[in-house]
């Protein structure tokens, strides 16, 4: 049975249809921004991944880029240990060369197990050392239900993971990594091979049918093996709420997709998203006995709350509790109050405030200027 994690807790004649229209025995609906579960069904129990496993694969590339260690126009050159990956492959060839930016292209639209294992060699070295840090990056994100054993899915005993941590994974590779819209959502597209035997172009095609199907649709990834079944992690954008929509172990590719669609259309008719964007600048806090009077203030992150139940949000209500003072020494990045949201009398959420620069403690000689400039003043 499909357990909804919706506010009021009892089950509605709608939301038990949804669950007796998924027909996967694996499904985790999860809202990108705050990460709220809307809709679970078996979502802790260890599966094979499949493809889906690129994923992580995806992130790490990305944030290899991101921190400078490679670009998208480096050049890889495909060893022959890539180029022997069976199963969804684009043929790459040894000592072929290909971009980090086409080989993210195979990755994301044509599902490529050589170009996967060859941009995890040129991340880290090795696929096995790229491996480690796919399960340290796991463990990270708080995938404690997951082991993978290889960087594009290929089935193996330890190779395991769950719909609630692909989820985790989904998010933080949509919330943190955007362009990765820009691979996904491609249709079709050409890449060129330049080998020995000359050069000839290669077609792409995505392996995520909804692209095309589902007009709401912004990627994100396929899987299927025989162990694994038909597996699909589909991110989807309707105004401003986003979400993705876990499926592991679906029967065939089409029901595949027909369980996402489900779960992304309730999700999308239930949801209403609060942000808070029109936040308050904050006052300076006093500070006493410390070089300087005062230390400027910052929240500590944005505001989000998804509501299910159908209540106006433009009811929120938010209230700042910052002490009138604080004592030196206050260190930069030190909790010093909290924004607090509230609807209905209800608590909902909090965002920290914390201090924006550092204001050490006073010593005498500190003291003794201060009283000379008063007397000089």
């Amino acid at each position: 049975m499909l357990t909804l994690l919706f506010q009021p807790v009892s089950v509605r004649a709608e939301e038990n249809q949804v669950a007796a229209e998924v027909a996967a025995p694996h499904a985790l609906l999860m809202e990108v921004s705050t990460g709220t579960v809307l809709m679970e069904k078996a979502a802790d129990e260890k599966v094979h991944p499949a493809s889906v496993t690129k994923i992580m694969t995806m992130l790490l590339i990305l944030e290899a880029i991101e921190q400078g260690r490679i670009g998208l126009d480096d050049v890889v050159t495909v060893s022959e240990h890539a180029a022997s990956m069976g199963g969804s492959q684009v043929y790459l060839e040894p000592y072929e060369q290909q971009t980090v930016d086409t080989l993210l292209k195979c990755i994301a639209v044509a599902s490529a197990n050589d170009a996967c294992v060859a941009m995890a060699e040129y991340v880290s070295g090795s696929e096995g050392d790229f491996v480690q840090q796919m399960n340290k990056r796991a463990e990270e994100l708080g995938m404690t239900n997951t082991h993978f054993a290889n960087s594009c899915g290929l089935d193996e005993d330890t190779h395991l993971t769950t719909a609630r941590d692909v989820a985790l994974m989904s998010r933080e590779l949509l919330l943190n990594h955007p362009q990765i819209h820009e691979y996904c959502t491609i249709w079709m597209e050409n890449i060129v091979h330049t080998t020995a035997r000359g050069s000839f172009e290669f077609g792409l095609t995505n392996t995520n049918k909804l692209i095309r199907q589902y007009e709401y649709s912004t990627g994100l990834k396929t899987g299927y093996t025989s162990v694994a079944g038909f597996c699909i992690s589909a991110s989807a954008k309707k105004d401003d709420i986003e979400l993705v929509a876990v499926i592991m172990g679906g029967a065939d590719s089409k029901s595949r997709f027909q369980d996402a669609v489900t779960l992304l259309n309730s999700g999308f008719a239930c949801c209403s998203l609060y942000r808070d964007e029109d936040r308050p600048a904050l006052q300076n806090l006093t500070v006493e006995g410390g070089v300087a009077e005062e230390v400027p203030l910052k929240y500590a992150g944005d505001f989000s709350y998804v509501s299910t139940d159908g209540r106006n949000l433009s009811q929120v209500e938010k209230t700042l509790e910052i002490p009138e003072s604080m004592e030196a020494p206050v260190e930069e990045g030190r909790v010093v109050g909290r924004a607090v949201y509230s609807l209905d009398g209800e608590v909902i959420g909090t965002t920290e405030i914390l201090a924006a620069g550092t204001v050490e403690k006073a010593g005498y000689r500190d003291y003794f200027q201060k009283t000379l400039r008063i007397f000089l003043l």
